[in-house]
This record gives structure tokens, sequence and C-alpha cells, in this order.
């Protein structure tokens, strides 16, 4: 084949794909020589997916009358039906099992159907990139090892599934339906996603019949969980958590549900009919979850028809030339901007998109006449509209950050209103109206939430879906406070503000034919005043004309008399109507909005204000109070922001949050009944995963959970104390200031015998990574940990809950792991790697041991003075009593004194060595000397005093540990690099 023909081939659209999204295909040119795995592990690839032709931000109100109608997909090759479905397999069915003798089959890539390419597209709607995980899903440890040929079939199954399920969204898809397609030997990959689907809401959700008949009657012993807010987002958690088993509580302020989305019913003279005063707009179908309850309801979705003729002020429309001309514009002032914050770089971050807008209106020389300069206006107002801001608020850098999650296909209107969905999700949920929330009380021990007149509700966990306006107000209190990064995430982002006028007619003036249209005003701060009509005629069950009220706008009508508002609006329908000899009616009923006033919501959705980026979003998505406290709703997904989809998607999202919490508390609930075997049972848990540290550097070692990417994620750090110690000297004597003989003659013992202290302490991979960095060796390394980064170190039980939940995820995903291969070797540990955003550094290190490590100086002989020489002691009973001892009080952990104990200094002679305290037991204190280091140590209740570095650092609730003996060594690090996508 010649190369001519060959790229005409790769380039072919493939029209006899199943393709139910009507997207045309292009199948990429394909590389001979690159790595068949390559774009799996590449982040960047995913650039390479859908270019979704549909109305961004800059388009909510009017859709770009110049939408292409075909989308372009390119696929990498990894998941093309040319890859996948040789010519060998279509010659020979059994070419699978010809070559079984020759390949590991856990190497193929499996075959489905011949519909992958299709499938991928249908997961792409539903937010799953083609050839990469998603970060949710690395945290879920789906697959064994990110990338390679596991990941692929993951994926493939995955989108299988999914397809399956949107075929028919009435059906409860389960896992054995799936059993013929899926070759036995990816069985766990279909286990991990069918589970995934399912707990995190991509599947088997909503409010069809075999849907709701998984809501269990009577909840299990799980949590009790209160759900503040009863809007799409605390609905859509409510539901997902009672079909786990949850028992769910919601509490709404109002009196009814929906939150922001309220169709209102209006009538008069013979005359009914909904309109959506709150969330209206479908924006998108495809894959648009309210898009997936409506086709359960059996409720046909009214497309929202592109043509939206505009009006000048005396009534008359706006010549298509002109209009054509200045949103072209327009359009060119807004690709102006987004060059221009490129070239600010971070600096963009402090400037406004309508400061930029303006600025290079003015250089270009401006609007030609009066008309134009209304028409940019009306298009400023738009903009405003989308994002329910001001310009002059807007963030330069990230107002459109979420422009690349757009859901594809039409904007819809739901006939009857959005309130049916409403209705639809709030059945057989216990909701608590007139509930105002006033208070959130959360600690480990659970919630508590209280409402206005003093009522308190009592729970395990609480999800809050209040509005971004709400949390602003400072109208709930938290106690204890908001951490500060939560509480400045809620200040940068912006929070806007529409309002509308709905009109009840007593008939249809203003035709058929249309869906939308706009009034231009020559005062840009009332531009958008009334700026653009929906019409509701089709969907509402009578005619009605909702005009919108943004920007400047809509903070002044919040204070405008109704009567006022209406009878401007009557003037402009006149002045566009009459003209053409329509005469237009007195409405029947109006109803102006007042969201910015509403006390539970204080505005309408969010956006990213100046100094604000996409990274506030997840900032307000995180939980606190160890998994007690979770937040949803529309502003806590990046995303999808400001939409009704956003808000349910998050709801789902933090019910599959919620669970994993609450399963990783109950697993440490039941080890924890036991407390003769606690101790032991907990001890052995870290040392067996010491066993293989993810990170060995000197005598210090760290693990955690690979599937964690985010270099803020949590880390456990072990560092290790041992020496082998000399003989006791024979003139060594106790020290009379010791009371608690026994428990010294065990330490002595342990010294002599195991020869080895381990503590920890809880660090990020990104400050794991900072002490890699510090040169000096150990010793520098624990000044480092404790003056530069100000961090304690403990023994096992002064760990606390926090890292508990990191030690339980770590068990979890190392159960699941398998072990990589890879030739890569590490030779030393010398700095961190530049590219560590985008890929984690996974360190498998052999370590070469010998006898001089500084952390190994705990000298025997100045021991044997400071406490005398002690016969028969036992290493069992010093492991057990110490273990049982280690961090037993918040006193240890804090280094408060504790038990009543008061440190007493003496002197040893040791040179220029510092001497330090040792408390142990409820009040017994002694003296070691440590030449090099000396952190301050606690052991059981009291404080145990200070072992002195040249820098001290502080280590408290040290464990004397019996088990994974580790020599003193200087480390050189033969081991393995993995990449794992973030």
């Amino acid at each position: 084949m010649n190369p001519s023909s060959e790229n005409h081939q790769q380039q072919q659209i493939l029209p006899n794909i199943h393709n139910p999204l009507q997207f045309t295909i292009v199948l990429p040119p394909s590389d001979t020589n690159s790595n068949p795995n390559s774009s799996i592990t590449n982040p960047s690839n995913v650039n390479r997916l859908l270019s979704l032709g549909i109305p961004r931000k800059r388009r909510r109100g009017r859709p770009r009358d110049t939408q292409p109608s075909n989308q372009v997909c390119s696929l990498p090759s990894e998941l093309s039906e040319n890859s996948l479905y040789s010519n060998d397999f279509d010659r020979n069915p059994n070419f699978r099992s010809n070559q079984a003798a020759q390949l590991d089959v856990s190497d193929e890539i499996i075959v489905i159907n011949k519909e992958a390419t299709s499938e991928a597209l249908i997961a792409l709607t539903a937010g799953f990139p083609a050839d990469i995980l998603t970060e949710e899903e690395i945290d879920a440890s789906v697959v064994s090892i990110v990338g390679g040929i596991e990941q692929v079939n993951y994926i493939l199954i995955r989108n299988h599934i999914i397809t399956k399920w949107r075929e028919n969204v009435f059906n409860w898809v389960t896992k054995e339906m799936f059993l013929d397609v899926v070759p036995s030997h990816c069985s766990k990959l279909l286990d991990s996603a069918y589970n995934y689907l399912v707990s995190h809401g991509y599947i088997n959700f909503g409010v069809a019949p075999m849907i709701k008949d998984k809501i269990v009657a009577e909840p299990s012993t799980k949590s009790n969980v209160i759900v503040i807010g009863a809007g799409l987002s605390g609905l859509a958690a409510a539901r997902q958590l009672m079909s786990f088993g949850y028992k769910v509580t919601v509490l709404e302020g109002r009196k009814r549900p929906g939150g922001r989305v309220y169709t209102k019913k209006m009538e008069g003279g013979n005359r009914v009919a909904a309109a959506d005063l709150g969330g209206s707009v479908l924006t998108g179908t495809h894959g648009n979850p309210l898009g997936i309850l409506a086709r359960q309801l059996s409720y046909p979705l009214h497309k929202i028809r592109d043509k939206c003729p505009l009006y000048r002020l005396d009534g008359q429309p706006v010549e298509s030339g002109v209009d054509a001309k200045v949103e072209v514009a327009f359009n060119q002032l807004l690709d102006k901007a987004s060059k221009l914050r490129q070239l600010m770089g971070e600096v963009s971050q402090d400037v406004s998109l309508g400061a930029a807008l303006e600025t290079f209106w003015q250089v270009d020389g401006g609007p030609a006449n009066p008309e134009e300069m209304s028409l940019f206006n009306w298009h400023l107002a738009n903009l405003e509209y989308a994002n329910a801001g001001l310009l002059s608020k807007l963030s330069l850098a990230f107002w459109d950050q979420d422009d690349p999650y757009d859901m594809g296909g039409d904007h819809c209107f739901l006939p009857g209103g959005n309130g049916r969905l409403v209705q639809a999700l709030a059945e057989n949920v216990p909701i608590l109206y007139e509930k105002t929330v006033n208070g959130i009380r959360y600690g480990s021990d659970g919630v508590q939430v209280v409402v206005s007149g003093g009522q308190v509700f009592d729970g395990d966990i609480a999800l809050c879906t209040v509005p971004l306006g709400v949390l602003k107000s400072g109208s709930i209190k938290f106690t204890p406070e908001l951490p500060q990064r939560k509480l400045d995430g809620i200040k940068r982002l912006g929070f806007g503000l529409l309002n509308k006028v709905a009109m009840l007619f007593p008939h249809l003036f203003w035709g058929t034919d249309l869906d939308m249209f706009g009034h231009l005003s020559d005062d840009p701060s009332r531009r958008g005043e009334f700026f653009l009509f929906y019409s509701y005629a089709t969907v509402a069950g009578g005619p009605v004309l909702m005009a919108l009220v943004a920007g400047e706008a809509a903070h002044s009508f919040e204070y405008m008399a109704p009567t006022d508002a209406v009878k401007r609006v009557l003037q402009i329908l006149r002045g566009i109507y009459e003209p053409q000899g329509i005469q237009v009616p007195e409405p029947i009923q109006t109803v102006c909005t007042r969201w910015g006033c509403d006390p539970f919501s204080l505005g309408s959705y969010s956006n990213v204000a100046v100094g604000s980026s996409g990274d506030d979003y997840d900032i307000l998505a995180e939980s606190v109070g160890d998994g007690r406290l979770f937040f949803a709703g529309e502003a806590t997904t990046r995303r999808y922001p400001a939409t009704m989809h956003g808000a349910f998607l998050s709801g789902l999202r933090e019910a599959a949050n919620i669970s994993h919490y609450a399963t990783n508390r109950a697993s440490r609930a039941k080890i924890e009944k036991n407390p003769s075997k606690n101790s032991h049972a907990c001890a052995s848990l870290l040392a067996d995963l010491f066993r293989e540290p993810d990170l060995e550097f000197g005598s210090f070692s760290v693990i955690y959970a690979k599937k964690n990417a985010d270099d803020k994620s949590m880390a456990v750090l072990r560092v290790v104390f041992s020496r082998p110690v000399k003989k006791a000297q024979e003139d060594s004597r106790m020290d009379q200031q010791h009371s608690n003989n026994l428990l010294f003659q065990q330490l002595q013992s342990h010294f002599n015998q195991q020869q080895e202290l381990h503590v920890y302490t809880l660090l990020s991979k990104e400050q794991v990574f900072e002490l890699i960095e510090v040169k000096g060796g150990d010793e520098m390394r624990l000044n480092f940990l404790c003056e530069k980064l100000g961090v304690k170190l403990v023994g096992r039980k002064g760990l606390g809950p926090a890292v508990d939940d990191v030690i339980s995820s770590i068990k979890a995903e190392r159960s699941k792991r398998k072990p990589a291969s890879t030739s890569s070797t590490l030779k030393s540990v010398t700095s961190r790697p530049k590219s560590v955003t985008k890929q984690k550094l996974v360190r498998k290190a052999k370590i070469l041991r010998s006898n001089n490590s500084p952390f190994s100086s705990v000298n025997k002989e100045m021991l044997d003075k400071a406490v005398g020489s002690n016969e028969g002691s036992s290493t069992t009973q010093l492991t057990q009593n110490v273990e049982d001892k280690v961090g037993s009080s918040c006193a240890a952990f804090n280094g408060s004194p504790g038990g009543g104990a008061t440190p007493i200094k003496s002197a040893v002679n040791g040179g220029n060595d510092s001497i330090p305290n040792v408390s142990m037991g409820s009040g017994s204190i002694m003296n070691v000397n440590c030449p090099v280091i000396s952190p301050n140590l606690n052991v059981g209740s009291s404080v145990i005093g200070n072992i002195n570095f040249s820098n001290p650092p502080n280590i408290h609730g040290a464990s004397a540990h019996d088990a994974d003996l580790v020599p003193p060594s200087n480390v050189e690090l033969d081991g393995e690099i993995k990449n794992e996508v973030l």
C-alpha cells in the first residue's frame, strides 16, 4: 500500500460504526514505532478527544447559529476498531484461542464487541476520558497498576457497562449480565468496574420503578446521615445513601423541596401554567443525568430553537448583517482576551474579564454607531447572564475554566417545569421542612445540627448542601470553625445573581415560531434589564413569557417595586409588537423573583471571581472533621458549576465519599471492639505495612496509598532509632530518682535485645519529597522535620484517628495491588522530579545497611549509669507494656504533661552532648545520653522528656517496637521508578 492511500484510509470516516450520538468519528494516523501503551499513560492525550461544538458559557442565552452539526472525535489507537479488531481476527474467529499458547491472556486486550469507539463516546458524555483513568478511579484503586493492558481492559469493560445501562435506563443492570462477554480472567476487572460505577452513581440511579425498589425500606445498622438542604444535590445524595442502606434525614428550611429549582404554578382566567422561576434550562443532553431522569419518567424534552432575533430601542428588529458583524467582533474580543491571559501568565488571575474586553474594544476603535454599541452591550449582558456575575468581577484567567466539560447536545426545557423532577426525587425521602439550620457541630464522635428554635439533630455524618451565598453570609455557625483553607475558598469564589419576571397572558401574542428573543438597551448600567425573553408557551401549558434580568440590573431589580418592573416589561413588549399591529394584553398573573434577598440562597449560582480559580470548587468539596462533615452543591464541582446537573452529580459524588469513609470507620471500629488484642493487632498491621515501604532513605521509611495521586495526599513516615549496644558496665547503678524499676529494666532489656525504637508522623507526599531533598544526612532531615515543617514524632498510638484512615486505605489498596515490574533503577534519591505534578514517583528501594547511622546513638553505657544494672528484664513484657502505653492520652499527643508526671533533670557525663529527660508510665523519669540527636519523647500518659538534638525536635508517644527489626545504616538505593498518571 502506498503512503498516500494508507494515509487516506487512516483518516477516512467510519460511517458503519454504531454511533447513537451522531458523532463523526475520525481515527488518527497510527505510529508503528510508538509505544502501544504511550497514550494510556500520558494525560495530555485527553486533548485528542472530542471537540464538542456546543454553546459555551458565552452562549448560554443565545446559542451560536454557526454551531457545527457534526462533532469530530479522534480516539487513541488503543481504543480504535483498527487496533482492537485486526484482519487476523476478522478472518479467523479462533485467532484468540490459537494464540493462547503463545500469549499470556493477562497481556491481551480483550474483545467485548466491535463498538468500542461508540462506547467510548458514550462514556465520555458521563465524564470518562477515552484512554486514561479519572482521578476518582485511581483513588478507588480500580486497577492494580495504572497504565498498561490491564487499564485498557478495565476501560473497555467500564465503557461497555455504561453503554448497556444507557440503552435501557429503566432496568437495574447487574454484574451477571456481563459474564458471557467479559473473559473469565478479567472477572476482577468486571467486579472493579461494576462496583465503582454503582457506588459512584454512574449507573443504576434515578427514579425508574426498578431503581426505586432498591431503596431499603428499613435501613440497616449503617450510619445515620443528616442532609442539610433538599435541593437537587441533597435529594440525589439522600436517595443514593438510602439505596446503600443508610438512615437519612433531610433538613430543609423552605416549605418545599428543590432549592433554587422552583416551578411556580400560575393560574387565572381559566388559564393554568407552570413557570420555572429558578433553574430552567437543561444545558446539554448528552450524558446529562437530569435528561436520564426525564427519560425514566417518560417526560419528553423540548429543544430550545437557536433562532433569537434582537430588537432595537424603537422596537425594530436589528438587521441580520449588523447583528452578525457585532457578534463576530465580540467573539474576536473574547479570543484576544484568551490570548492575553496566556501572555500574562499568573498576573491574569488578578485581572477581570471586563477590563480586558473594554480595553480591546477601545483599542479596536470602539463601536461605529449607537446601535452597534447597544448590540455589544447586549452580548456583554448575555455573558453576565451565563456567569451570574458582573464582568468587572469575573476572573480573566479562569472565568470559563469549566468550558471543556460542557455537556454536549441540545439545550432543552422540560414540559411542565423542572419541579416535576424534584417531586420524583423527593418521593419517599424523609424531609423535614421549615428547619432552618443555624449551627453544625462536628467531631470524632459524630455531628449535631442545630435548627432555629434550638432543636438539635444528632447523626454520625452530615452533608451540607446549602448554596455558596449562605456559606458566604456566615449564617451557619460551624463548630469547630471550618479550616482556613475552606474559608478562603468560600471568600474567593463569586456568587452572582439572576432574576426573572414570569407573566401569564390571556393569549399567546408573540407567536409559536420562537423560543427566545432579545431587546437592546442604550444604558450600559441597565444592559441586563429584560435583555432576553424566553417563551414557555410550548412547555408551560399556557402562554407564559419570561423576562430575564442579569448583571447590575439584577441587583437593582431586587429593590424595584413589582408593579414598576411589570410596567417596564410591558412597555418593551408593546414597543416591539404594536408597530406590527399586535396588541399586548395585560398579564393575568405576574411573578418577580428576588433570589438575592432569599435567605436560603442569597444569590443564584457561582462563578470564578478575580483571584479565584477552579481549585476553589475542589476546596469547597473537601470534607472536614475526619469524614464527619461533607459538602455538595453546584459550587463544589469545578466541572459543572452553575448548572442543575452539576448540583445533582455532586450529590451522587458525596454519597460515594460518605459511604467510603463510613465503611473504613466501621472496619476500624471492629478492631477496637477487642481492646485486649487491639494494640498488638494495630502494631502488627503497621509493622506489616512497613515491611515493604514505598520509600526508604537513611533511617526514614514511608508508606502511602499509590491510588492517591495528589501531592497533598497523606503518607505515614517512620523514623528508626537503633544501634547495637555494648554490654552493661559492672559499675552501672540505678539512679535513685527513678521509682519505676520494672519499666526501666524492660527498657534496658529492649535496648539490649531489640535495639530499635520506632516513631511516626503524618506528612503529605509533597513534604516527603522535600524531606528527601534535604542534604546532610539523617540529622539534618530530622531537624528539617521539626524546625521547618513543625511536625511531632509520636508512637503508634499517638498517631490518632486521622492516620487510621490513611493506614486503612493503604492496607485496602495493597490487598488489591499486584507487584509492578520495571527495569528502571534508581541508584540514589537526590531531588524531586520537576514533573512531580504530572506523575508521582514510587520508589521500591533495596537498602544496604551498615552500623554508622547517626540515629543509632543511644549509648548503653550512659543508660546503665542513669538507671543502674537490671537483671532478668523481659523483652516480651517490655513490648506489651510500652505498646499499651504509647499515645494513650491526648495529653501525650499534644505534648502536654499527663498523669501528673513532672520531668526531673539530672546530670549525666557526656561531654557537650545534650541530656534528655525521658518519662515513662505515670511519673517515672530517666536520663538517656544521645550524643547526636535528641527529640522529645512521650511514652504513656505523661510527658516523656527531652532528648535534645542540636536543634531539638519533638517525639511524642514513642513506641518501642518488637517487630520488623532493621539494623541502622547508611542508605544506597537500588530500586524502581514507576510513573502513575494523576
